[in-house]
């Protein structure tokens, strides 16, 4: 069975709850509340990291609600305790970012990845609170970052893979100037409860069709086509096993309130009548490092396990997504230890049938 680091790859933490828009697809429970975390959560979170810094490459990503509505002070406050060491990144609508903030990304040298799903027409679900478009505000930060010479990376939602849409989304991702994108089929989760599932033939098609597309011209890194291509040439090679690490990586998610989800930071400000709150403990009450060394007895972390071994055991696609993700499997099937769910079926399986689909379509006519 595949176990729980003790340390992470990466920490998440979330800065404030609120965020300014109201996208339609969005997971967030309390987007609408601007709850903010205090100092002593960071300071409590950056004294192990800082440690994990100093043995290698160590992130902090800052995510979910809005990281900008925070503010400039806020968010300078939180990331004084973190050593220079430190990774600093985080994910934005964008609609908050002007020079000032370009500056500050530039001082505390912080990676930027920008929310946006591809041409104006495709922004349909991203609005305001005031249920406004909020393409125009995207492009006006993302101009911001380019006159500022920020590079920055690209997160892309999908609602419907359909015949065309692959192709003109890496065009607009070129155009756009961001140097990595990562392309999330819509999924269900959170308060998002519209259907995700979709007919096999027209996502297989989307992800052939985003490799046929990149391979034309591939100055962007394009995360999951790496990811697949990267696990077809282990298993050309024959080294398919090493390509999982032996044990699952923690991802612990820092709430505004200091509270520790682990696995899954769609699971945080979410609560059951069976398995609580999904915390496995506080920073502010328990160090990081010792929430981490007992994540296994969380209980509903006890499950996922389970459910990630049934994987194992019964799923051909196993040794490419590892088990799949805890969050899917709550919000899709109300429990950790279920099996497949319609992200895996659409982002995972679908994903690596589409880049074999491309390649098929590739092979000269046999002789």
């Amino acid at each position: 069975m595949r176990g729980i680091a003790k340390v992470p790859g990466y920490v998440v933490m979330q800065p404030t709850t609120l965020c300014n828009l109201d996208c339609a697809y969005c997971y967030l429970p309390l987007r609408s509340a601007d709850q903010r975390m205090p100092v002593s959560v960071a300071t409590a979170v950056a004294a192990p990291v800082n440690a994990w810094a100093g043995s290698g490459r160590f992130s902090v990503v800052w995510h979910g609600g809005e990281p900008l509505a925070a503010g400039r002070d806020h968010l300078a406050a939180l990331l004084a305790p973190f050593e220079e060491s430190v990774e600093h990144h985080v994910q934005t609508n964008a609609t908050l970012i002007d020079d000032a903030w370009c500056e500050f990304f530039a001082t505390h040298r912080m990676r930027v990845s920008v929310s946006v799903d591809g041409a104006r027409p495709r922004n349909a679900d991203r609005v305001t609170r005031g249920g406004r478009p909020a393409y125009d505000r995207i492009m006006r930060g993302v101009e911001a970052l380019r006159r500022n010479g920020i590079n920055f990376s690209a997160l892309c939602v999908v609602t419907r893979p359909e015949p065309g849409l692959a192709a003109e989304l890496y065009d607009f991702f070129l155009d756009l100037g961001c140097d990595v994108l990562g392309i999330n089929i819509e999924e269900q989760e959170g308060v998002n409860t519209r259907d995700n599932g979709h007919p096999a033939a027209p996502v297989i098609g989307f992800w052939a069709e985003l490799v046929a597309a990149w391979r034309r011209e591939p100055r962007i890194h394009l995360r999951e086509i790496e990811w697949s291509l990267r696990y077809a040439a282990a298993v050309l090679d024959d080294v398919a096993d090493e390509v999982l690490p032996r044990q699952l990586d923690p991802i612990p998610t820092i709430g505004y309130d200091g509270s520790v989800v682990l696995l899954s930071p769609e699971l945080a400000g979410f609560s059951d009548p069976r398995y609580g709150d999904f915390s496995s403990g506080n920073v502010l009450t328990t160090p990081l490092a010792e929430i981490l060394r007992s994540a296994s007895g969380t209980p509903w972390v006890a499950e996922f396990l389970t459910g990630v071994e049934a994987c194992r055991a019964h799923c051909p696609y196993f040794g490419f997504c590892g088990g799949g993700h805890a969050a899917n499997r709550y919000f899709e099937h109300g429990r950790f230890d279920g099996t497949e769910t319609n992200h895996c079926r659409n982002s995972k399986i679908r994903l690596l049938e589409g880049v074999l689909e491309h390649a098929r379509n590739q092979e000269g006519p046999s002789t």
